[in-house]
């Protein structure tokens, strides 16, 4: 038996006539992989997170007196997700980061292949955004968008420091590889007329007045997109949820986003808490449910990824995930929509969940 042992061990340990031949015409063999290249439900290094907008204020205050938007393209702090060696991206798809511009500062005008969104956290009377030659307002609420390859810069014309959330589908125009970049050739464009009311603007105002006249989706909740959605790449949602609420998300291929307009609550996301506030920010991966509970009346942006699944035929429900997934879901469903019970993997039509 040992003898046996011995030599079926020397032959495993000799080389492979095989191997050689696979080197030299540059090829692998499909048949002992080192790692699977397809899995039987999604999986992600990405964690659930939570971001304090009051933490990342004290920074970009204390960096306002160290990094100047003469010298650098943004004065901003990335919201990378916590996952060992990330850098970059808040979920894999799209990155946030807080940005800030001092009173009587500009922020050079640049255009890049990927979209881009903003909502405005503080601001007063004379901070605005140039997109596409109009200068826009920059008023606390307001979400505004820049499209691909469209110029835009920001000005503080105010006597008060701005700060406001950006997001991005970067991490996907990086992966995919149609990554542009450029200065504008004036550096600011200073004598764009004022367009308060851009097709680029969703104002603070509106959103409430939209949410005010929605039909309930659940008793003191109610929900709408802005835009239709708002990019190929992203949808944008507003969800308005009265004090004492508990609501809940299903787990999808989708990934999002989760930004505090306005009041406080806490969220459970893939079993890890979190307290948020207004400006506060949340990771919620793919694959992963969330149930938010608010402590005040609340108004949640959801960013999502969903309309580039859906356009792809790859949006749809994740019944329970796999052990070693990060996000280890074992039930499905949304609270607020029964018709999201589903206890199959096939396609997910794109009325149960606006994402």
């Amino acid at each position: 038996m040992i003898g046996t042992a011995a030599v079926a061990l020397a032959n495993a340990r000799a080389p492979n006539p095989l191997d050689a031949m696979l080197a030299e015409a540059g090829l692998v063999n499909g048949w002992n992989k080192t790692e699977p290249s397809m899995w039987p439900l999604p999986r992600t290094d990405f964690l659930p997170a939570h971001w304090s907008y009051a933490q990342a204020a004290a920074v970009l205050d204390a960096a306002g007196a160290v990094v100047s938007t003469e010298l650098v393209e943004r004065r901003n702090v990335i919201l990378a997700n916590p996952f060992p060696g990330n850098r970059y991206p808040t979920v894999r798809t799209m990155v946030s980061a807080y940005q800030m511009v001092k009173a009587g500062e500009t922020a050079r005008s640049h255009r890049h292949t990927a979209n881009a969104l903003r909502l405005v956290l503080d601001a007063a009377p004379g901070m605005s955004t140039i997109v596409a030659g109009k200068r826009i307002p920059m008023e606390p609420g307001d979400v505004l968008l820049t499209p691909n390859w469209h110029w835009h810069g920001h000005a503080n014309e105010s006597s008060a420091n701005g700060y406001w959330l950006d997001f991005l589908d970067v991490p996907l125009v990086q992966f995919l590889g149609p990554m542009f970049f450029e200065h504008h050739p004036d550096r600011f464009e200073r004598d764009a007329p004022v367009d308060a009311a851009s097709a680029m603007r969703f104002t603070w105002n509106s959103i409430r007045e939209r949410l005010a006249g929605e039909v309930e989706i659940a008793p003191g909740r109610c929900e709408i997109e802005l835009g239709d959605p708002a990019f190929q790449t992203m949808s944008l949602h507003v969800s308005r949820a009265a004090r004492g609420k508990v609501f809940r998300y299903g787990p999808t291929t989708a990934n999002a986003i989760f930004a505090v307009m306005e009041g406080d609550g806490a969220s459970d996301i893939d079993q890890r808490g979190f307290v948020w506030s207004r400006g506060d920010v949340m990771s919620v991966p793919s694959g992963c449910a969330m149930t938010c509970r608010t402590s005040t009346q609340s108004y949640l942006l959801r960013v999502s990824d969903a309309p580039l699944l859906r356009s792809l035929d790859w949006l749809r429900p994740i019944a329970n995930a796999c052990p070693e997934q990060g996000c280890a879901i074992t039930a499905h469903g949304s609270a607020d929509r029964p018709d999201f019970q589903r206890a199959d993997l096939g396609r997910a039509p794109s009325s149960i969940w606006p994402l």
